[in-house]
């Protein structure tokens, strides 16, 4: 058994999340989450909404609220959106409990104590009609290296190189079009060039990552220069540092704590479970594994950002250094990034009303057959068009067809004929067939998703389910009722490769495993979903916000196991809804309407 500490991006809290989010960080982390429960691994799965910086500022403008207001508002909101999705966190929170404050700001005081953090005067860009600061990745404009017409201030997306917002041609505010004004300005920099040497040597030792991800990653290490870590603005981290503390318009930068929060959530889950030091064999023991989920734009930040400030909180730079109270923390084992889901070409966009929201989603459509659609035709590995032609005929053809049928018309001939799982009598080489089939598939779809190969893995479950539905098709057991004996096997045989399956497609399709296991007449819990607590803030009894979590002890064992001949099987109810052929046009014309 290993330690894995599964490290989601936390989604911004500054309006709902569309299906292009979850596409990169929420479905294949659960996914890989529930796996690797089933395998017997101690899973802690964290997260939560990221809830400082401008766009929160921007967003409750426009709104006319508070940023805390406006963060509790859309906090809720996605914490519902997820949960119906099944995503299993051992806690979703936020970057604004005392908790999350605390733990930045013995992050950052550490990095500094060691020497990472070196006070530097920089050219910042403020809106000159709001007079807020703008940051990096609201500014666009002509990259002075490669000439992309639409890079960020941060960095070019084009040539992958990182930037300053000032360096940019033509530069302009995403906000609202205006020319940004860059004025002198004094900020706490990270020393990413104290870092080049151990980072290139740490990602070089990396196997087994996606390749355009370690591409992306050591390309970084060619152009590291040292990054502002601070911000001219009123809403965020204070700098916890003697005339920076008390300083109102003087935050710590949103990337810097934002990424924290792997960390300060993992310990947010121990002080809740009653063990305020259960978080350290996820971050403290060598032989534990983290792996960190995310959308491709990420990358830069836990392939560089956050190795660094865990290499500058343990002294491993160029300056040395002690780590603080914290201990050696480990560097993650794996950065899992997923490409875009796109949708009719264009890259989902709120602002452009480009967007599929989860919540209107999951109001019309089952979550497992978006779930299903996002592991089977997702952006694991490049970016892909999502279409609604292509929803319904995968969920039709597929789940209602494909998965759906075999169920059903197992169950149902179980159920006429003998009311329970019939007894299995003497095996014939077709029957065998199928069970190593099934049998041989835990290995190989086992390693494709410890590997994040989820379509391959979802693809070799769904060849073992069509393997099931051709041996009934060849079996006919409608045609045995003069051999009870043969039926008896036969139908076993079914009921068996329809555990197996159930047992495979469990961490894509948690809510149908768990149907499936009851229709099979089992009882108790076998895909264990998370729930939603209203919790009072550690350290301060006057905030109260809701969190994800779970009890996932239950989960069963990702292998065969065998069914039991007697176990009653009642008439079946359909796992899956066929939707309708106008489904495709309805959706197209509501997205018309806005």
């Amino acid at each position: 058994m290993s330690r894995i500490l599964s490290a989601v991006a936390w989604p911004y809290a500054n309006g709902p999340r569309h299906i292009g989010h979850v596409a990169g960080f929420g479905v294949p982390s659960d996914v890989f989450s529930r796996y690797m429960r089933m395998a017997g691994h101690d899973v802690l799965m964290v997260s939560g909404t990221d809830e400082h910086g401008t766009p929160i500022l921007v967003q409750a403008e426009q709104e006319g609220v508070g940023p805390q207001e406006l963060a509790d508002r859309y906090n809720r909101v996605i914490v519902e959106d997820l949960a119906q999705l099944g995503l299993s966190y051992d806690l979703f929170t936020r970057t604004t409990t005392r908790n999350h404050y605390a733990v930045v700001q013995e992050m950052f005081r550490t990095v500094h104590k060691n020497g990472y953090m070196v006070e530097q005067s920089t050219m910042g860009a403020i809106s000159p009609s709001t007079g807020r600061t703008l940051p990096d990745r609201y500014i666009e404009g002509t990259c002075p290296i490669c000439g992309y017409d639409g890079a960020r201030g941060d960095q070019c997306d084009n040539c992958g190189n990182q930037l300053d917002a000032i360096d940019l041609i033509n530069p302009h505010s995403r906000i609202n079009g205006e020319t940004p004004k860059f004025v002198e300005s004094t900020h706490f920099f990270l020393d990413l060039p104290a870092f080049a040497s151990a980072l290139e040597a740490w990602l070089k030792g990396r196997q087994g990552w996606r390749p355009n991800v370690l591409k992306f990653s050591l390309n970084l290490i060619d152009d590291m220069r040292p990054r502002a870590m601070t911000r001219d603005i009123d809403w965020g981290i204070p700098v916890p540092l003697a005339g920076w503390e008390d300083n109102p318009n003087k935050r710590l930068y949103v990337w810097f704590d934002a990424v924290i929060g792997y960390l300060s959530a993992s310990i947010e889950w121990a002080r809740r479970t009653g063990d305020d030091d259960a978080w350290r064999p996820f971050w403290n023991d060598p032989e534990a594994l983290s792996y960190y989920f995310m959308g491709k734009d990420n990358i830069t930040f836990h392939s560089q950002i956050w190795p660094a400030e865990l290499m500058g909180y343990d002294g491993r730079g160029d300056k040395g250094g002690a780590p603080g109270p914290y201990g050696t923390l480990q560097l993650p084992t794996e950065v899992v990034s997923s490409e875009y889901l796109n949708v009719a070409g264009q890259q989902f966009s709120s602002s452009r009303g480009v967007v599929i929201y989860v919540r209107d989603m999951l109001s019309r459509y089952q979550p497992d057959a978006l779930r299903y659609y996002l592991s089977v035709a997702g952006p694991e590995t490049q970016d892909v068009d999502f279409t609604w032609a292509e929803f319904k005929r995968r969920t039709n053809d597929e789940l209602v067809a494909g998965w759906g049928n075999l169920v059903n018309r197992t169950a149902s001939m179980i159920a006429k004929n003998f009311g329970e799982i019939p007894a299995a009598g003497e095996l014939q080489p077709v029957d065998r067939a199928l069970l190593a089939t099934t049998g041989e598939a835990f290995g190989s779809v086992g390693d494709l998703l410890g590997g994040h190969r989820n379509r391959a893995a979802i693809g070799e479950a769904m060849r073992v389910v069509q393997e099931a539905n051709r041996y009934i098709s060849e079996t006919e057991p409608w045609k045995l009722s003069g051999d009870r004996e043969r039926l008896g096997t036969v139908l076993n045989t079914a009921a068996q490769a329809v555990s197996d399956a159930n047992t495979l497609l469990a961490p894509f399709l948690p809510f149908a495993a768990q149907k499936v296991h009851e229709t099979f007449g089992r009882t108790g819990t076998f895909a264990p979903q998370p729930r939603i607590d209203e919790v009072t803030d550690l350290d301060d009894d006057s905030r109260t916000y809701p969190i994800i979590t779970g009890d996932y002890s239950g989960t069963p064992r990702f292998a065969s196991v065998p069914v039991v001949a007697g176990t009653p099987v009642g008439k079946p109810t359909p796992v899956f809804t066929k939707l309708d052929d106008d489904i495709v046009e309805q959706e197209i014309e509501r997205a018309t309407k806005g």
